[in-house]
């Protein structure tokens, strides 16, 4: 027989108690899940689920056997919360939200035609401030995951994030009798803040930038001499357009601004053209499909032309620099069509005070066409009219311009 000193029996026994004593501390293992959230319709029938948002009127309810459903409010008696429901924030409509106005937070039942936000709150706070809040469904705009919208409401957004627009590019290449070459390209980028439509808009910024430069080659009349080309003529054209404007709300649909311009047209003899100014903005359609924007600004604008030759004359033709104070007048329409089509249109009217037969406009209208994921080809139209150009040149220049537009998010 082995013999146990002691000491080896006292060790053995301490084991079996700091054993016990372990085993004691750690819950009992459970294999049951958290029962989910349970819908009932006003017909009676149920679903179960979870809880994702809320808005326009609707809730979004994902359920592992019907996927993920949008349901009218009118169509649900109840919803009850799970074991671990998810916590949301509630935003009444017409009810501002910030820092300063927070909504109502917590895990959300509905009942009685009211959504139900129950607050998280410690057990050792008072009765009164566990109270839910109790708001009718048609007042609720939205119900939000309490994390984005913390996120949303603390996040500061860096410069270079939160951008969306698109970049387009077209090209006209002709290789006959006549060599021609035209080339198009513009950016459009916007940057609107906060990024959700919960808040309430504080600023936008927007940039546009569009070139179109053109370069044709045609030979003269006179006739060929063996191995000597024709003398050719040729003739460049540059269009240039770029913008930007900054709007600071102070409500939910009027705004102040702070924009500038700078155009370079070659073929209305324009060789270069700087608008600065600062006025009012006013959203007057705004929803999920469609905005019109209205604005009008008080600007400082200076136009140099550039020099040119009448009637191949041997002294150039010039036609002085020009200092405005003017005013622009804005016209903007966007609208998504059928099929995830997008309209644009906008329309710029510039007065002169200060010089009355210096007045311009100018007007685009696009139209954007889904080909394949972020591509869409495009087709613009636009008419730039200058009422006093440089001597010789037109008053209108007129664009068509197809190509391939690439979607920024």
């Amino acid at each position: 027989m082995r013999h146990t000193s002691p000491l080896q029996v006292a060790l053995a026994a301490l084991a079996g108690f700091f054993g016990l004593a372990l085993h004691a501390q750690q819950p009992a293992a459970s294999d049951a899940k958290p029962s989910p959230d349970v819908l009932i319709f006003t017909n009676g029938d149920q679903l179960t689920g979870h809880l994702q948002s809320a808005a326009g009127g609707s809730i979004v309810f994902a359920s592992d056997m019907a996927g993920t459903l949008t349901i009218g409010f009118d169509k649900i008696k109840e919803l009850r919360s799970g074991d671990q429901p998810a916590q949301f924030a509630l935003l009444k409509k017409g009810v501002p939200v910030d820092k300063k106005h927070p909504a109502p937070e917590g895990t959300a039942e509905i009942a009685g035609g009211n959504v139900l936000i129950h607050p998280d709150t410690p057990a050792q706070n008072t009765s009164s401030s566990s109270t839910p809040a109790s708001v009718p469904t048609k007042d609720v705009d939205y119900l939000v995951a309490k994390d984005e919208f913390d996120r949303q409401i603390t996040h500061k957004v860096g410069f270079f994030h939160a951008w969306n627009g698109t970049a387009t590019g077209g090209a006209t290449l002709v290789r006959s009798t006549t060599t021609n070459n035209t080339f198009t390209a513009a950016l459009n980028l916007i940057r609107a803040l906060p990024t959700v439509p919960w808040l309430l808009p504080r600023n936008r910024t927007t940039l546009n930038v569009v070139e179109t430069y053109g370069k044709n080659s045609t030979p003269t009349d006179i006739p060929a001499i063996p191995g000597v080309p024709n003398p050719t003529i040729t003739t460049l054209s540059s269009i240039f357009h770029t913008d930007s404007e900054r709007d600071e709300y102070f409500s939910p649909r009027v705004y102040a601004l702070g924009d500038l311009s700078f155009d370079h047209n070659y073929a209305q003899g324009l060789g270069f053209q700087q608008v600065y100014g600062g006025g009012v903005g006013w959203t007057v359609i705004k929803d999920a499909k469609q905005e019109l924007d209205l604005k009008a600004d008080i600007h400082y604008e200076k136009q140099q032309y550039i020099t040119s030759s009448i009637n191949g004359g041997p002294s150039p033709a010039v036609t002085p620099s020009v200092n405005l104070i003017g005013s622009t007048i804005f016209e903007g329409y966007h609208r998504t069509l059928p099929r995830k089509m997008v309209f644009t249109e906008s329309l710029n009217v510039l007065p002169a005070f200060n010089i009355a037969k210096d007045y311009s406009a100018n007007a685009t209208a696009s139209l954007a066409i889904p080909v394949f994921k972020r591509l869409s080809a495009s087709v613009t139209t636009t008419d730039n009219f200058l009422n006093d150009p440089a001597l010789g040149y037109k008053k209108n220049s007129y664009q068509f311009i197809t190509g391939v537009t690439y979607t920024i998010h």
